[in-house]
């Protein structure tokens, strides 16, 4: 029979192989075949009958855990004892191989770091290089599920990696992927590249033609952090936790969405104000510096993608909301808020334009600037590459005169739009292109 780490290592294979299937068909632009599906059923089946039995064998640990406490004496949680020698780990009853909490985790490869401290066993499941005679010569990784989990966490705290739906997984010893996306530039006189459909006569020669493809390709680059935790936080695991939790979500969520939007595409992703197939708009003819003007806005409407017009949404820079507010039809020698709702200033604000959802976010440019306002529809139009997981290390030198321990995140991560230029519409013309991304164009 398998230990609880081993059905979960089972899971996360299972999971995997789910999620290739939807990378293969993502780079081939299509929905899943029946036999996929299928399959794909079978795999989470299979998911859904491991997963059960994993709770009842938890279940059974704590069941055995509490038989084993004396009535009235509290289960002894894992906690650092101070030793002439150096630091040593208590057991933690409730898991003989794994850690119940990611601060837990944190103040045992603390303690494993240190001169003379003990390396708890249960971090050899993660350990990378690292040796018990020498724990300077490596470090530990840290456990699979915290590590998924902090990543996880990193995505749904950032508004815009929040909404980037199309994620593809890198496993095993690979650095990148490559898959297949549209080449297509124009509408006019094929689609999808190269595709032209033809109406012929009864027994005429039919007309060939194919798509025509290009490689999207994903590069991991690295993103690096670290996170100063005192002696004293490191004595109280639930605080730890807390602590890096927070600290890691907020500063890699920040810079996900930052990357997402102004990314360069060198050593970093490529963003969406930097890709060649974003469509900007530009401003209205005797147009003020720093404005915005309902036509801005209309117009830029016009230059999405029709069947992305119910998923995109609006995001701003805070300080465009007096322009949004003052935004205003003519009507005869007067004219009609657009944005206000009727009752004006006493009541709140309307949250979207034409029924797409507005977002102010601190990453898009200050009025007036390309990326001000940027309309988007990161569902269907941005890919992003993860290697499923965060490495962690610890240094007691770094910050020793103040009683410190530094901890190294690094997360490897790429992305960049679907589509290397913006699009040509069967009528409208070379000068009316469309894309999943649109922004306003400078107002100096």
């Amino acid at each position: 029979m398998k230990t609880i780490s081993q059905y979960r290592e089972d899971i996360k294979a299972l999971m995997e192989k789910s999620a290739a299937l939807d990378a293969k068909a993502l780079g081939e632009n299509r929905d899943l075949t029946e036999s996929e599906l299928a399959l794909k059923n079978e795999l989470l089946d299979e998911v859904e009958n491991i997963h059960k039995t994993v709770s009842t064998l938890e279940r059974q640990e704590r069941m055995n855990a509490k038989l084993k406490v004396p009535e009235g004496e509290t289960r002894k949680a894992a906690k650092t004892v101070a030793t002439g020698s150096g630091i040593e780990v208590g057991e933690d009853r409730r898991s003989k191989d794994r850690f119940n909490s990611l601060g837990e985790q944190m103040a045992a490869i603390m303690v494993a770091g240190t001169p003379g401290g003990r390396v708890d066993p249960r971090l050899y499941n993660t350990a990378s290089g690292l040796n018990e005679t020498t724990p300077s010569d490596g470090g530990f990784l840290v456990q699979q599920d915290y590590s998924s989990e902090l990543l996880n966490d990193t995505f749904e705290t950032g508004i815009l990696s929040a909404k980037v739906r199309r994620r593809v997984p890198i496993t095993g010893n690979s650095n990148g992927t490559k898959i297949n996306g549209i080449d297509e530039t124009s509408r006019v006189s094929s689609r999808w590249g190269g595709i032209v459909s033809y109406w012929e006569e009864e027994a005429a020669k039919l007309t060939g033609s194919k798509p025509k493809f290009r490689k999207i390709e994903l590069n991991l680059k690295k993103l690096t952090g670290l996170c100063y935790a005192t002696d004293e936080m490191l004595q109280d695991a639930a605080q730890l936790d807390e602590a890096i939790r927070n600290g890691f979500k907020s500063e890699f969520g920040f810079q996900f969405d930052d990357v997402i939007l102004n990314g360069t595409g060198a050593g970093q992703p490529l963003g969406i104000l930097n890709a060649g197939c974003l469509v900007t708009v530009p401003k209205e003819t005797g147009q003020k510096a720093a404005t915005i003007l309902a036509e801005n806005i209309e117009k830029m409407w016009s230059r999405m993608f029709a069947r992305s017009l119910p998923t995109a949404e609006w995001f701003i820079n805070q300080n465009t909301y007096p322009q949004l507010f003052q935004m205003s039809h003519s009507i005869g020698t007067g004219g009609i808020p657009v944005f206000l709702p009727p009752g004006g200033l006493s009541t709140a604000p309307y949250g979207a334009l034409f029924g797409r959802p507005v977002t102010p976010i601190e990453q898009c440019a200050s009025l007036g600037t390309v990326g001000d306002v940027v309309f988007a529809d990161l569902a269907n139009g941005y890919v992003l590459a993860e290697k499923g997981g965060v490495q962690a290390d610890v240094s007691i030198h770094v910050r020793f005169e103040y009683a410190e321990q530094v901890f190294r995140f690094i997360v490897r991560v790429d992305g960049q739009p679907v589509r290397a230029t913006a699009l040509t519409p069967y009528k409208g013309g070379a000068n009316y292109t469309q894309s999943h991304f649109v922004a306003l164009a400078d107002r100096a």
